[in-house]
């Protein structure tokens, strides 16, 4: 299934206001006024007279300490401390108001009405730019690959040709890889197991609300896991059940059991021999308690380890 200019003005003196003598110097550092250059609290006790820059204090010992940026003449010119710029003054730019880049998403999904759908809903989004789309699992792993992809929201079912999982471990196997986001309408253990082990970030699907796609979007883009709660659920129940959990071969002879193929057309579509097959349907038979093909997939289904 994603930025001050009080600090420019604030402590600068206003010109206008009475008794303000001392014009703010370049660089940020403000001139001394009377009150600040108080020898009762500054300590030089050569701070200048009000309106007289060269006159002394009656009664004090000595003029204006030189090495003393508070107490320089108005008018002129402060240097600016080396070691603490005013971002205002200086144009240093402010980190906490410069743009963040946007994320950029590849919308991957067999059917144009989804793919517009989800155009509509993020293109809404602060932050999140859509620039490409593909009809195929093939076009979407060639247009990851071009480097100005962060996010891929990619479906599981293309219909023929290569599947979103499949897809998925193409393009997270390359260097800098943009992640890769599930958004299907399926959530048993046998797409989602595979997705996941293919490299997915995350995994939402299709009924999410338009506030959880976002934000899953931007978790993903952050490199942190996005899942739909029937899917982390379903997760944390396999880890608190592992013995009734099916490995994922298990779960594609299941799957393929469901379909109705035999143990021998099984073989041939995962390229194993019939006792392979049989092992597996052995292990399975045992997980979930049964004795039976037809009891296996109706068990299985009712636990969501394979799609109803």
């Amino acid at each position: 299934m994603t930025d001050s200019p009080i600090a420019a003005t604030q402590g600068s003196p206003n010109p206008d206001a009475p008794g303000n003598s001392s014009p703010a110097a370049p660089g940020g550092l403000s001139q001394a006024t009377p009150e600040t250059a108080s020898p009762a609290t500054s300590g030089n006790p050569g701070s200048a007279v009000p309106g007289d820059p060269g006159q002394a204090v009656p009664g004090a010992s000595g003029a204006a300490m030189p090495d003393n940026p508070s107490s320089a003449v108005p008018g002129t010119p402060s240097p600016a401390a080396p070691d603490n710029p005013s971002p205002a003054m200086s144009g240093t730019p402010d980190p906490t108001t410069t743009p963040s880049t946007p994320i950029r998403l590849l919308l991957a999904d067999d059917h144009p009405v989804v793919r517009a759908g989800l155009r509509a809903v993020l293109e809404t989004e602060p932050g999140i730019v859509v620039v490409a789309e593909a009809a195929t699992a093939e076009e979407a792993v060639t247009r990851a690959a071009q480097g100005d992809i962060d996010v891929v929201l990619m479906d599981l079912q293309f219909g023929r040709g290569m599947g979103g999982a499949e897809a998925t471990a193409r393009i997270t196997a390359r260097p800098a890889a943009p992640r890769v986001l599930i958004v299907t309408t399926y959530d048993s253990d046998a797409d989602t197991l595979p997705a996941i082990e293919a490299g997915a970030t995350g995994y939402l699907l299709k009924d999410a609300h338009p506030e959880e796609l976002a934000a899953a979007v931007r978790t993903a883009a952050a490199g942190r896991t996005a899942l739909a709660p029937t899917v982390a659920d379903r997760l944390m129940n396999r880890l608190r059940s592992p013995a009734v959990a099916l490995t994922r071969r298990e779960t594609e002879v299941l799957t393929l059991v469901a379909e109705g193929l035999s143990n021998q057309a099984i073989g041939r579509r995962l390229h194993l021999t019939e006792g392979t097959v049989k092992s597996h349907l052995a292990r399975t038979y045992t997980k979930l308690g049964v004795d039976s093909r037809t009891a296996a997939v109706a068990t299985a289904t009712d636990l969501g380890l394979i799609r109803r």
